[in-house]
């Protein structure tokens, strides 16, 4: 197969590798009809993440599956499946407390590498999600968004315990954080405060339900929630970004009691101890658990009451995926989407299990 492969900072290579095969019982194979880069790509890309080598990207996908490991009993050849970042069993005792991306047996979602043409799934049975039917094809985009980037936004929404008649600030305007803008909207919050500078990711914020652009940064921007809120700062605050400005700007944007949920991949963030203390600010994130969301974020957007494919602003052909993080490096694109080569030469028998609709509609 062809699959994406990064060398070193902003050396991304698309080349010829090895075919995926069973390796445990447990697997799964899937054919992707379409990938995306992810903001989390861009820490390794820009080099502030190190790398051991030349390693295979891309953690979201959707696809059919073409094979499973003798002791898959859930998932089947022929079913349209979503899945997450982190596969896991799903029976353990973390998973059964909600916090799937913590299990006993947590381990990359797909360690083959997701922004290729085929993908091996671990723990299939606890990691997929198949939809309802073979989804159309304007509807593929949004399930690839409910495998990280709104499972991600959803539960940076569910942390920051955002719900009727809250306030909630969004501090990020990558694809996370307007999906947070989403979630905050359909978990029921009566006011939603995006963080943005930008003039496009601005638009689509108040689409997906914001009621407020706040376009300072840092101190200035949580003084600007402030002013907003009475003095007192948002009940709800989402932290998407990771960094130590942001981590800071969230908390002081939230008021005494209120809650941050951050989801941001956290780099080189220290929280001063003493004003965290006095500030009776309550914390909750990490990586997300999507697989907890899967089911409710299929059913919403499989009945088109959402549609957070939106956030993918730029579509190009698989091989061109180098230029699709030069784009997102650039902020160029919120988020890029990937599309197979439909000229691809006709797949090998056993892989003809089933043919899923082509192609992305967003450009």
């Amino acid at each position: 197969m062809r699959g994406t492969v990064l060398y070193g900072p902003r050396d991304v290579r698309f080349e010829e590798r090895p075919d995926p095969t069973i390796v445990e019982p447990t697997d799964a194979l899937i054919r992707l009809p379409l990938t995306c880069v992810c903001g989390s790509d861009l820490w390794p890309y820009r080099g502030i993440e190190p790398i051991d080598g030349p390693t295979p990207m891309g953690h979201e996908y959707v696809g059919i599956v073409e094979e499973v490991g003798s002791e898959v009993r859930l998932i089947e050849p022929g079913q349209f499946v979503v899945g997450s970042f982190f596969a896991s069993d799903n029976t353990c005792e973390i998973c059964r407390a909600g916090y799937q991306s913590s299990c006993i047996h947590r381990q990359p979602g797909a360690p083959t590498g997701a922004q290729a043409e085929y993908a091996r799934i671990p723990l299939a049975d606890g990691t997929l999600v198949a939809t309802p039917g073979l989804p159309p094809e304007d509807l593929i985009p949004s399930l690839l968004a409910a495998s990280d980037v709104l499972g991600t936004g959803w539960f940076g929404a569910v942390a920051a315990e955002a719900g009727p008649a809250k306030t909630v600030a969004v501090v990020g305007d990558g694809a996370v954080g307007l999906l947070a803008v989403l979630a905050a909207k359909q978990l029921g919050a009566e006011r939603i405060i995006a963080m943005s500078r930008h003039e496009s990711r601005q638009r689509l914020a108040r689409e997906f339900g914001a009621t407020d652009i706040v376009t300072e940064r840092g101190d200035e921007g949580a003084a600007r929630i402030k002013e907003l809120t009475g003095g007192l700062g948002a009940h709800s605050v989402v932290e998407a970004v990771g960094t130590q400005e942001s981590m800071m700007q969230a908390i002081r944007s939230t008021r005494a009691g209120g809650h941050v949920g951050f989801v941001g991949v956290l780099h080189d963030v220290e929280i001063p101890g003493e004003e965290f203390f006095f500030s009776h600010v309550h914390l909750h994130g990490g990586p997300a658990p999507v697989r907890r969301f899967l089911p409710e974020l299929i059913e919403l957007i499989w009945n088109r009451k959402i549609d957070p494919g939106k956030v993918f602003d730029l579509t190009l052909p698989l091989e061109e995926v180098a230029e699709g993080y030069r784009a997102m490096d650039e902020r160029r694109a919120i988020k890029h989407c990937c599309v197979r080569d439909r000229t691809d030469p006709p797949l090998p028998a056993r892989r003809d299990v089933a043919r899923p609709p082509p192609g992305c509609h967003r450009v």
